[in-house]
């Protein structure tokens, strides 16, 4: 069975703290909106209330509303960037609750034990290494559509769109986050390689392939000559078949390249493929 390496701890402290400042952003918000009753409750006109609580809002009502409507936004933003990413969730076309390093490992079930899954535990990410070195991945949940043209990544725009505004991931540029990520493996591939006895094998000059997987099958997805592979979550295994014909890696690179990277792995220890 597939090896895998998943930061666990590092994956629930973010969704906790998505939903805490989903929660906090909701509450600026709640704030802001009893604030802009204050001139209802308690008229200009009249003396101001003699609480101390009552006697602030009468005072700073105005501040409070206009203040609380960005902030709250910008919290509840910051949230949702978190859950998108890291809490559970049903998806369409399953009736499973899963996070989306749980779906995209779903995904990757029936790969032998020369793969290793690695999900938060590596400098990116989510990675697999195998017999074609290193394969680097860049995650997307929403639906909607994606146009793909070159190094070009679109999201038509949709009236829906503006409804889920805060709630969503956006496409963002993969191309160029993939290449990023792809200097960072290789960076993290040359301090290993020094730190350690090889016997001779360079695991710094691995092959490292990215791609970018969308995990919901509800994303409609249009390509044109995309300069990275753009792949449904059902088409990763065979991408991931096709690239092992194509790139080879010798056995003992292989074995070191895992060993390594397995040794290094953050926070995670191996778990047995479900």
């Amino acid at each position: 069975f597939m090896k895998i390496y998943r930061n666990t701890k590092e994956i629930l402290r973010k969704d906790t703290m998505g939903r805490r400042f989903s929660l906090a952003g909701l509450g600026i918000l709640a704030l802001g909106m009893v604030a802009s009753f204050t001139p209802s409750w308690y008229p200009p006109t009249d003396p101001a209330p003699s609480g101390a609580i009552a006697a602030f809002f009468y005072h700073y009502w105005t501040v409070i509303s206009f203040l609380a409507l960005p902030l709250g936004f910008l919290t509840a933003s910051i949230g949702s960037y978190f859950i998108n990413r890291f809490a559970r969730r049903t998806w369409p076309g399953s009736k499973m609750l899963g996070r989306p390093d749980q779906v995209l490992e779903r995904n990757l079930k029936g790969l032998d034990d020369k793969h290793a899954y690695y999900a938060y535990s590596l400098p990116v990410p989510y990675a697999l290494s195998g017999p074609f070195g290193l394969i680097n991945l860049a995650i997307r949940s929403d639906r909607g559509k994606v146009t793909v043209d070159g190094e070009r990544w679109r999201e038509p725009f949709s009236i829906g769109r503006i409804f889920t505004l805060f709630a969503r991931e956006g496409v963002g540029n993969p191309s160029k986050e993939l290449a990023e990520q792809e200097k960072y493996l290789r960076d993290y591939l040359s301090k290993l390689q020094n730190g350690t006895e090889t016997n001779g094998v360079d695991v710094s000059e691995v092959p490292i392939t990215s791609a970018v997987v969308f995990l919901n099958e509800a994303l409609q997805l249009s390509l044109n000559n995309p300069t990275v592979p753009a792949l449904r979550a059902d088409q990763l295994k065979d991408f991931i078949r096709r690239r092992s014909k194509e790139v080879k890696v010798t056995s003992a690179t292989q074995k070191l390249l895992t060993q390594l990277l397995a040794d290094n792995a953050l926070g995670a220890q191996e778990e047995e493929e479900a």
